[in-house]
């Protein structure tokens, strides 16, 4: 079976044209092959000679997938199926709006973090993306040459395959890869503080932590990796961070009707983000299978954004988008692997 090519940086790169004994040059050809254009093959790389197509040939594929179904939304959002190992699938997300291009990428199989309102859960844990499989998903879609941002709030916990997410985001920002800023890239997670602490370390990109509610004993409920790592601890990790000016802090809180949307809530997000240069973005529940949680009213939700703004929290509701194609995180993949 044949490496895949896709995926690798050009330190890799070098590293396999220096075990095939070709030119160092060879390396940065390849990158631009791989992630400026568009091929299927090693043979389509006409700018290194027949001998050296033929070497990488022999032991290397470019490695990319096409998806094997694309739906679209009415309001213009596409969700894309890839197909993954053993029989599995993974989503990614286009969402275009007002001149911009988001597209929401995926990190693993399935996600082993257990959080009761999301779907992905429930398909458990199936494997971990490769960073090449991570940009494929950029790069093997309609919207390819168009794409403004990416933000990893797929599939999976990004900091629980946090080497591979690490990996494609280099590819992406490098002027050998994608050539894309980290300013347009954000990483989604639920609060794994030493992958967070690593990520701070080694990319700029723009964090987005998953709160939902500032009580611990109901976000244990909801998540249950707030045992392992607790929101305030979570919280105090990221101001002892300088963010600078060029990275950017969110906070993801879904609103369940009745459990997290009172005012006692407001207070205790106030004073948990009291200091905190940062957003928090409402999202409303859109139901999935096996959960008992609802939406609060557009009135309550407007509320809620309304009550955090007055206490000095920038708050603003994302719209909600492709709910006519199984837009919610993991429903279509499961729908395809058990169909």
């Amino acid at each position: 079976m044949k490496e895949k090519l896709f995926g690798k940086t050009l330190i890799d790169l070098q590293k396999v044209t220096k075990e095939l004994q070709l030119p160092g040059y060879t390396a940065k050809q390849i990158a631009d092959w791989l992630y400026k254009k568009d091929i299927s093959a090693v043979g389509e790389m006409t700018n290194l000679s027949r001998k050296a197509r033929e070497v990488i040939e022999e032991r290397y594929e470019i490695g990319r997938k096409d998806p094997v179904k694309v739906q679209q939304s009415i309001d213009g959002t596409k969700k894309y199926l890839f197909p993954a190992e053993k029989g599995r699938f993974i989503e990614t997300a286009v969402i275009p709006e007002r001149g911009r291009i988001t597209v929401c990428v995926s990190s693993q199989v399935g996600c082993r973090m257990g959080c009761l309102f999301c779907h992905t859960g429930s398909q458990g844990f199936q494997g971990q993306l490769e960073a090449g499989e991570i940009v494929n998903q950029i790069k093997s879609i309609e919207e390819s040459d168009q794409v403004t941002n990416i933000v990893y709030m797929g599939m999976g916990e990004p900091f629980d395959n946090l080497e591979e997410v690490l990996k494609s985001i280099e590819i992406m920002t490098s002027d050998w890869g994608f050539a894309m800023s980290t300013r347009r890239i954000t990483v989604s997670t639920v609060g794994m503080i030493p992958g967070m602490i690593t990520f701070f370390e080694k990319s700029n990109a723009h964090l987005a932590v998953s709160l939902h509610t500032p009580f611990p004993e109901e976000r244990r409920k909801l998540m249950p990796v707030q045992g392992v790592y607790p929101l305030e601890r979570v919280v105090q990790e990221i101001k002892s961070w300088d963010f600078g000016r060029q990275r950017r802090l969110s906070f993801e809180y879904i609103l369940f009707e009745g459990m997290n949307d009172t005012s006692r809530h407001v207070r205790e997000l106030a004073r948990m983000l009291n200091g905190l240069k940062c957003r928090v973005n409402l999202i409303r529940f859109h139901p999935v299978p096996g959960t008992t949680f609802k939406s609060p009213s557009d009135e309550t939700i407007q509320w809620f954004k309304d009550s955090l703004n007055q206490k000095g929290i920038l708050t603003t509701i994302r719209a909600s988008r492709g709910q006519d194609i199984y837009a919610a995180c993991g429903l279509l993949s499961t729908k395809e692997v058990n169909s």
